[in-house]
């Protein structure tokens, strides 16, 4: 598979809010003002002749890097690099997103789906449309359907003589964000959005399938492909050889552009591990219908009529099952433990449509950006495009990351915020994250919180440090345009530095192997390997 890589108003919930910090005012101007300097403090321990040295590894010749580190508890500014420079921050936008989605949607926010119906119910056929309308859910499960089914079989309705109707009209009809690369259409973290969805895991890739292929009998024989969940409305097309054990497992699994007919091509040895991959449905409404049509007749209820997507419930219509999902203060976790793109678009268009009462990227934007402008980001010198840092039109600065990290900690919700981001080292992939597997073995291991972010040629590492002395340190590092595999050991070497500092004298890091190739979240690489 190919892998890749507005100024608005206030939101109208977004209370005034005071900066608490001491020095915060000297930190806005030290940030955004051009040639600012480190405070004397920093100087004297060494802390930006040490990060300096990092940024020159011949890994960042030609690229540049953006680079800011403040004290959490009041807001001095222990170093900058190009502090204003604006750089794309691939999945650091997410910070911007999800701290938004506290605020407008509420971290007690939960996505409802319905089963509604119009006409009257005689015996047990139910005379009219059954709708199923969707608000957003991205973590909505084939075994979720089902629950709503057997509802509908419990009531007591063994046939529906109308339609089945998929109404998503809670979001535009928008399904790909602005400048999304076309080759990553069938890869599962460039998913269609919509307001109805099937998630095919608890990772909940909202809109993809899983594609299993295991190795034939025997050579020659054509693999075994299995779909989760069962679904007919992605067709398999097998182009792949099974080959004599010791041969190359060379499988690939891409869904053709505009269908959902996908094709496993490629080799694989008798014996062998085969390939699990993920891949992305062609309008995931359609999907979430199919789905739902299998669970009614699995529970007895046939739907005469056709299906359609994209109309509205009516008003008059009863509803007879519904389905909420986890809290938002939980949905984070997987959200931005995993770098997961998708609910970050479904979570910029719900804050759209709670604001303006509109479903569209444009909407959940202005929404965005009338939190961070609260905050006191300036968002005039900001562009943001999607919610997920996908789009390689994202535009922040490492100041600006650095602004919103320090604006957090002041709400309450924050302690539910923190907990979502990625732990150093810490090996439970819904604790450790996209970081489980880095700075092991350093002052940073189990220290760090951060949110990565990872497109190619555009990292970036921004989150909270505990240094020697117990001081919170707050870090924003973007770093972009370099031509290396990968750059995080770079970020890391800043990070473990940082944890090994103190206020008097700056720690030491050596900078590690750059390791496999990062141009992709490493949870965005199914089966997951960070």
């Amino acid at each position: 598979m190919s892998r890749p890589v507005r100024d608005s108003g206030r939101c109208p919930n977004s209370r005034s809010r005071l900066w608490i910090w001491p020095a915060a005012v000297a930190l806005v101007a030290a940030v955004l003002g051009p040639g600012a300097q480190a405070g004397a403090d920093s100087d004297r321990t060494g802390l930006p002749e040490a990060i300096d040295t990092i940024l020159g590894d011949p890994r960042m010749e030609g690229g540049v890097a953006g680079v800011v580190v403040a004290d959490a508890g009041s807001g001095e500014l222990l170093y900058q690099h190009l502090p204003s420079t604006r750089l794309m921050p691939a999945s650091n936008t997410k910070l911007a997103t999800s701290a938004a989605a506290m605020e407008i949607l509420g971290p007690d926010h939960r996505f409802g789906t319905d089963v509604l119906a119009t006409g009257r119910q005689s015996g047990s056929r139910l005379k009219g449309d059954l709708y199923l309308r969707g608000t957003g859910d991205p973590t909505l499960l084939a075994g979720d359907y089902d629950a709503l089914a057997q509802r509908i079989a419990a009531a007591g309705i063994t046939r529906v003589d109308g339609r089945l109707v998929a109404d998503d009209t809670r979001f535009d009809e928008h399904r790909l964000g602005r400048s999304w690369a076309a080759d990553d259409e069938s890869s599962y973290y460039s998913a269609q959005i919509s307001a109805l969805s099937v998630a095919p895991d608890t990772d909940y890739d909202t809109g993809t399938v899983i594609v299993t292929v295991r190795p034939g009998a025997s050579a020659g024989a054509a693999p075994v492909v299995t779909v989760t969940p069962d679904t007919d409305y992605v067709d398999i097309e097998v182009d792949a050889t099974t080959v004599a054990a010791g041969g190359a497992n060379d499988l690939t699994v891409e869904r053709e552009h505009g269908t959902n007919t996908v094709v496993v091509s490629g080799t694989t040895p008798v014996g062998g591990a085969g390939a699990t991959e993920w891949a992305t449905v062609w309008d995931p409404t359609g999907y979430a219908a199919a789905v739902f049509r299998d669970a009614l007749a699995e529970h007895g209820v046939k739907v005469a009529g056709p299906t359609r997507t994209g109309l509205r419930t009516p008003a008059a219509a009863r509803r007879l099952a519904s389905h909420d999902s986890m809290p938002l203060k939980d949905l984070l976790i997987p959200f931005m433990k995993l770098s997961n793109n998708m609910h970050a678009e479904i979570l910029t268009k719900a804050m759209g449509v709670k604001v303006s009462g509109e479903g569209s990227w444009e909407a959940g934007l202005a929404a965005i950006g009338g939190y961070l402008k609260g905050v006191g980001v300036d968002i005039g010198k900001l562009r943001q495009v999607d919610g997920s840092g996908l789009s390689r039109m994202d535009n922040f600065a490492a100041g600006q990351l650095v602004e919103l990290l320090l604006a957090v900690r002041s709400e309450p919700w924050y302690a539910d915020w923190y907990r979502s981001l990625p732990v150093a080292c810490a090996p439970d992939r819904f604790v450790g994250g996209t970081l489980r597997s880095r700075m092991c073995g350093t002052a940073a291991a189990l220290n760090a919180r951060a949110k990565t972010g990872s497109l190619t040629g555009a990292s970036a590492l921004s989150g909270y440090v505990t240094d020697a002395d117990g001081r919170e340190l707050v870090y924003g590092i973007v770093l972009n345009n370099y031509l290396a595999s990968s750059v995080k050991p770079l970020e890391d070497a800043i990070v473990v530095t940082l944890a090994k500092s103190t206020a008097e004298t700056a720690g030491s890091a050596s900078i590690r192997g750059g390791g496999a190739n990062t141009d992709v979240e490493c949870a965005w690489r199914k089966p997951d390997v960070c």
